[in-house]
């Protein structure tokens, strides 16, 4: 087996001759023992890219960045058939960094996090030393529940995503807001509860934007499906304040896709039984805008 220096030799020339402005490396993470199921974060792959001046699109002053490609994975005897990536650039891992360091200072004190450099920020060695620092640096916040649960490592893994997304339903433009947003569930669903409240929220999300275009999106009854089971026996009652309007969306979903009907008009009986009221409320986009407002347009 080639050792560890031999291996990067060999990616190092094989990726200079494909292209200057590509790190890349294989995986490093060995599988976890038979019967665990592991949570883990790499980055296999960089690339160094120009910075856009504003107006003309051009580059600007020749300056450059580099961008991350974080990939999530839940491996089990096997790895992750379904990994998730995110992009990401060392302002992103810095923001992040400083705003734990306010709010849990003590619990990020063991980590070494790679400080800025004003000259060979593009050199293989020191992506490749800030690829692994960044990645102890995840494992460390996902094995530290307040670090885990803050709203800086949640702005960290959907903000820019997010923000697209909302700003492409927004423009009405719903076909390409739905990959954006079904990438940010596959990311969160790996590392939070099913019923916690930022992977139950985005999934709603994803609902609406699957049902609010005058054809639904393809994918429009599997969310929505996934989003009813995940509700099941949810006592949360911040996140109930979007069940109502789930119901009526999935009721007219099923309506256009001319399936049964009955069980969800059932759950709807049950709860104007208890006095709650069924019809006339928020949609579910509404809903979704009163507990985490955002650009997209209600």
């Amino acid at each position: 087996m080639e050792n560890r220096e031999s291996i990067e030799d060999d990616l190092d020339s094989a990726t200079e001759a494909f292209d200057q402005n590509i790190w890349q490396r294989p995986t490093r993470r060995p599988l976890p023992p038979t019967g665990d199921v592991v949570l883990c974060f790499e980055i296999p792959l960089a690339r160094i890219l120009p910075t856009i001046g504003p107006g003309d699109g051009s580059s600007s002053a020749g300056k450059k960045y580099v961008i991350y490609e974080v990939t999530t994975r839940k491996d089990g005897p096997g790895p992750d058939p379904y990994p998730t990536s995110v992009e990401r650039r060392y302002t992103h891992f810095l923001k992040l960094y400083e705003g734990l360091r306010k709010d849990h200072p003590t619990l990020v004190q063991t980590v070494n996090f790679p400080k800025k450099v004003l000259m060979g920020n593009f050199t293989a060695e020191l992506i490749g030393e800030r690829s692994a620092a960044f990645e102890c640096f995840l494992d460390h916040i996902v094995s530290v529940p307040l670090l885990r649960d803050s709203v800086h490592f949640l702005e960290f893994l959907q903000g820019d995503e997010l923000r697209n997304a909302c700003q492409l339903l927004d423009e009405r433009r719903n076909e390409l807001a739905v990959p954006l947003l079904e990438n940010c569930f596959r990311l969160l669903n790996k590392i939070f509860l099913d019923k916690s409240k930022c992977v139950l929220l985005l999934l709603c999300r994803l609902v609406t934007a699957c049902t609010t275009s005058p054809i639904p999106h393809p994918s429009a009854e599997q969310w929505a499906e996934l989003a009813l089971r995940r509700y099941e026996h949810v006592c949360d009652t911040e996140l109930l304040v979007l069940y109502i309007p789930l119901l009526q969306t999935c009721l007219h979903l099923w309506w256009q896709r001319g399936r049964d009907r009955s069980l969800l008009e059932e759950r709807l009986n049950d709860i104007s039984k208890k006095g709650m009221k069924v019809k006339g409320g928020p949609t579910l986009a509404q809903a979704i805008h009163a507990l985490d407002p955002r650009a997209e347009t209600i």
